[in-house]
């Protein structure tokens, strides 16, 4: 009854939410929010407590050993990160779908400045979810008819951003030890510091804290192979960003040029083959390692550079913030007061502070290799 009795409650408040959204973008959008609604309502229906599932003698034992490593992450992000100790990541809910939600993004054909779509609470995103694949891909197919560049991406986990408690799901919840602490910790940080509508600003901090949690929970928990295998994860992450970033800076370099739109879309052509071509080379020198192949799933587009900056633009800005705070609550006080300044002023304060911490590192790497060298390696 108690949880019939929570749903209900959050019943009420999407569909006021959804109202209220109606009323702010027009009838246009409502059945975009009422799908909305509907999935995060049938999320909360489907989540049991966590303790519920590890009382329950039919919970599989590889999903039981799951959970409970999932309690340890969860206690640790409170008492090591200074994250939220509310109900969210307490609750599990198992999904019929490979993932939670289908973003679709989408850009102008010869640009790589996203779409803006605003909602009441995120404020502008440079993305549209949907709980269903098939309307996500629908909704995609209308904006290539307008001639926009175009991707579908599956997400297996988003934040609520504290308005409500976010389950666990069976999207993210056989990621190995370190992936799954690395995604609630992600999420939660959401809950500490949320700009509406400035993502790179958003995510860099959420990506600073995932990053600087999960270092953490590999020195007290961690053994030599997760450590070994989370710097290869690591390494191969950051190479394979590397690659898009270097591509994204020639397709904005061709659209900043006075080519003709022949010759512009002749060289995007060219540039997206070379992606290809340079991703084989990278993954033959992985071992073969097929992790980011669903990259390449569809046509590659505009669409599929355009966010890349917003996870990376700003993160060693946030990286320097935590080094200099020293703990995760002055950094976060920090963070805060950062996100009341105008977003030119919150940007440049976060470069100069990855300016002034750059050639500390610069000497931090020299002297590594002086040692290198001493040791014979």
């Amino acid at each position: 009854m108690r949880k019939i009795a929570r749903l209900n409650i959050r019943a009420r408040y999407l569909v006021a939410g959804l109202s209220c959204a109606a009323l702010l973008a027009g009838c246009a959008q409502v059945k975009y929010y009422f799908q909305a609604a509907q999935g995060q309502y049938s999320l909360w229906s489907d989540s049991r407590p966590i303790d519920d599932w590890l009382g329950d003698p039919n919970t599989e034992p590889k999903l039981r050993a799951r959970l409970e490593k999932a309690v340890t992450i969860r206690k640790f992000a409170v008492r090591e990160l200074g994250l939220p100790d509310n109900a969210s990541y307490k609750q599990y809910a198992a999904l019929n779908r490979p993932f939670v939600v289908w973003n679709v993004v989408a850009t102008p054909e010869l640009s790589l400045r996203p779409i803006q779509w605003c909602f009441p609470i995120a404020g502008c995103v440079a993305y549209r979810g949907y709980y269903s694949k098939d309307d996500a891909q629908a909704y995609a197919e209308e904006l290539r008819k307008e001639g926009d560049d175009v991707q579908v991406g599956g997400v297996p986990a988003y934040s609520t951003l504290g308005w409500f408690s976010d389950p666990l799901l069976s999207t993210f919840i056989n990621y190995s030890d370190a992936e799954l602490a690395r995604m609630v910790f992600h999420e939660l940080a959401h809950q500490v510091v949320y700009v509406p509508g400035d993502s790179r600003f958003n995510e860099a901090f959420a990506s600073a804290v995932e990053e600087a949690g999960v270092d953490r929970w590999l020195e007290l928990y961690g053994n030599e192979a997760m450590r070994e295998a989370y710097v290869r994860y690591s390494m191969r992450r950051k190479e394979f960003l590397a690659l898009l970033v270097k591509h994204r800076q020639m397709l904005a370099e061709l659209y900043a040029s006075k080519a003709s739109v022949k010759k512009k879309r002749e060289g995007k052509a060219r540039i997206f083959a070379s992606l290809h071509q340079e991703y084989a080379v990278l993954k033959e020198s992985w071992g073969g390692y097929a992790g980011y192949d669903r990259f390449f799933a569809e046509k590659l587009t505009n669409a599929h550079l355009a966010a890349v900056a917003t996870y990376n633009d700003l993160l060693p800005g946030f990286k320097a913030l935590l080094a200099k705070e020293k703990t995760f609550p002055r950094f976060y006080a920090a963070v805060q007061r950062m996100s009341n300044l105008p977003s030119v002023e919150r940007s440049e304060r976060l470069a100069e502070l990855a300016r002034s911490a750059a050639p500390a590192a610069a000497v931090t790497v020299v002297a590594e290799k002086k040692a290198e060298t001493a040791g014979g390696h």
